[in-house]
């Protein structure tokens, strides 16, 4: 099976961030941006949460977009964060209820990072990061924008680069749920399973060992990915007979709506 085979190249696009979690733009904006270029089908996928599914819903009803309500959640799997996108969910309600437990844990870090700042001198608090984030779901983006806006370092780039980037000394891992929970998450709500940028994992193995515990895709498609990426997913996809997605992992105008190696 494939998620996109009624798609037409360069009119999708199954891997977008809205301000629900660290995205820059409200899900209404989405819709209209990727009306405006011409896309007939789109994913809302925030970090570990659904609530800017039912806004977009609703925006894209004065237009020809079909809008996905999908997912991403973060997962542990042996020592690698594992992302995980969730598509075609039925009981949005369920999926966030169980949801909340991880917006906790991100609360946690976020409070564990800022002291870890603290350490290196460069306080900030949580209402400073709630400048960024709001009400939604603290990532590490929204830290290093507090980071940045208080003159500690030039560029949120600058941040991750120095301390916030995996294995950084003020990066903090989540540790909440399990790949084979973060599947079941999606399982349970209707949904299908699909392992996010796998060009993340050199090892073909890995992605083959994840597979085993019930993945029902590939993003095969996105903006990291390189030729020889996309054709070696395709072959493993087609091996294990697997859906396979596209996207752009857009989270602002840096990373171009719709285009993605396809």
């Amino acid at each position: 099976m494939n998620i996109i085979n009624d798609l037409e190249p360069g009119t999708f696009d199954l891997h977008i961030h809205t301000c629900a979690s660290d995205g820059v733009f409200t899900p209404a904006e989405m819709v209209e941006k990727a009306s405006a270029i011409g896309l007939q089908t789109i994913a809302i996928t925030d970090h570990d949460t659904v609530a800017g599914v039912a806004e977009a819903m609703a925006a894209s009803q004065s237009t020809s977009l079909t809008v996905i309500p999908g997912v991403e959640i973060r997962t542990r799997w042996q020592k690698y964060n594992v992302d995980v996108l969730g598509y075609n969910l039925r009981d949005l309600h369920q999926m966030q209820q169980q949801l909340r437990i991880l917006h906790e844990e991100r609360n946690e870090r976020a409070r564990r990072i800022i002291d870890k700042f603290r350490q290196f001198n460069m306080p900030i608090t949580m209402e400073d990061v709630r400048q960024y984030s709001g009400n939604s779901v603290i990532t590490r983006p929204h830290i290093a924008k507090a980071i940045v806006a208080k003159g500690y370092l030039y560029s949120v780039r600058d941040v991750f680069r120095h301390y916030l980037g995996d294995g950084r000394p003020a990066c903090v891992d989540l540790t909440g749920l399990s790949l084979e929970e973060g599947i079941q998450m999606i399982h349970d709500a209707g949904g299908v399973a699909v392992l996010a940028h796998p060009y993340c994992f050199k090892n073909p193995t890995h992605i083959e060992e994840m597979i085993a515990l019930g993945l029902d895709g590939l993003e095969v498609w996105h903006r990291e990915h390189r030729l020889r990426d996309v054709n070696k997913l395709i072959r493993l996809a087609e091996k294990h007979h697997l859906f396979v997605t596209g996207g752009s992992d857009f989270h602002h105008d840096a990373h171009p709506l719709g285009r993605f190696l396809i």
